[in-house]
């Protein structure tokens, strides 16, 4: 381990260096021995930044609303760091990282950073890498830090769970009135946002929402873990039961009608949470998702590296045969290794 490497990259980094910054990220992303270092240093400069999280089904023009959400901020004075996230291919690996393109209006602007990440086909790896890399970009100083999800799903659920304020974006005209129904994402959005809404159906849309919405908010601020509640206490603030109700905005992101609207509504969202002390409560739930993450990976690595290859093959071919069931075969496993296994 370089220790001079790692002073020198978070010093350039939080002067400002963007060649620095783009460093750091690419040591995490690749998991260099110099990530969790690096990650170690910055983490006392981070916790400043309002994190947004922007969700939707495929089509709903995700990427095309930040564009338009990043240029009002911009105008307002406000740095704004974007992480896009795009899918990979499950046969060449490489990804399309498509974002950057409908976001070239925001090239070459100093006030704004864009980090395309590919799935690589991991949901955890996945989740603790874009946890890492919007806690580099909050240490770096930017003020808003955009995560683009590439669509509907637990992955897009777990990544939402690192915002203070998760946007889901609908649609009208993707073939159901209201996409979220199917997804289950009514429990994370903090705003919707109808894009297109100069299309046929806007109305449908927004009122299906509302309908969902009148039903009762659910509570946002719990978030489950293999089906257990995360151990965070409830502060007294959230007993109060004035509770947040999801603002329905209508957006035109390709004409930017409706950005200036939704970033207001975002930024009522953020003084809401430090009013009424749900940001120090979404704080503590992210310190639990990710402990939990970065503990189930450094588990799973120390289980497989302890694992010898030919048991591990022997299982694979036993439960492909199926001579034994899953759940048993990694039982035996891990009690091979020594691990004392409590059914559950």
């Amino acid at each position: 381990m370089d220790l001079t490497t790692v002073t020198g990259l978070t010093e350039a980094l939080l002067a400002g260096n963007r060649r620095a910054l783009a460093r750091v990220i690419s040591h995490i992303e690749n998991n260099t021995d110099l990530a969790r270092p690096l990650l170690a240093a910055l983490y006392p400069h981070a916790g400043q930044a309002h994190i947004i999280g922007v969700t939707g089904s495929p089509g709903t023009g995700k990427s095309t609303l930040v564009n338009a959400l990043t240029q009002v901020y911009r105008q307002q004075g406000l740095t704004v760091g974007i992480i896009a996230i795009d899918p990979t291919s499950p046969f060449s690996g490489g990804a399309l990282l498509g974002d950057r393109v409908r976001m070239r209006d925001l090239a070459g602007d100093p006030g704004v950073f864009i980090r395309s990440m590919a799935t690589r086909g991991s949901l955890g790896g996945l989740a603790q890498a874009t946890a890492d890399v919007i806690m580099v970009l909050d240490a770096a100083g930017f003020e808003r830090i955009i995560i683009e999800t590439v669509g509907v799903g637990q992955s897009e659920v777990e990544i939402a769970s690192a915002a203070y304020t998760t946007v889901v974006v609908e649609a009208p005209g993707l073939g159901d009135e209201v996409q979220a129904i199917k997804a289950g994402v009514l429990e994370i959005a903090d705003i919707f946002a109808v894009n297109k809404a100069d299309r046929e159906g806007v109305d449908r849309t927004v009122m299906a929402l509302k309908m969902m919405l009148s039903l009762g908010v659910p509570e946002k601020f719990q978030v489950m873990h293999h089906g257990r509640m995360l151990p965070v206490e409830i502060p007294q603030a959230r007993q109060d039961a004035s509770a947040w109700t999801p603002p329905i905005i209508k957006t035109i992101a390709t004409s930017g009608q409706g950005a200036k609207e939704l970033v207001d509504a975002i930024e009522n969202h953020r003084l809401y949470l430090e009013q009424s002390g749900g940001r120090l409560w979404r704080d503590r739930l992210r310190a639990a998702t990710e402990l939990r993450m970065i503990l189930r990976d450094y588990l799973l690595e120390n289980l497989l590296a302890r694992t010898p290859p030919e048991a591990l093959q022997a299982a694979i071919e036993a439960v492909a045969r199926r001579d034994i069931d899953p759940y048993t075969a990694v039982q035996r496993l891990v009690e091979e290794v020594g691990v004392e296994v409590t059914a559950h």
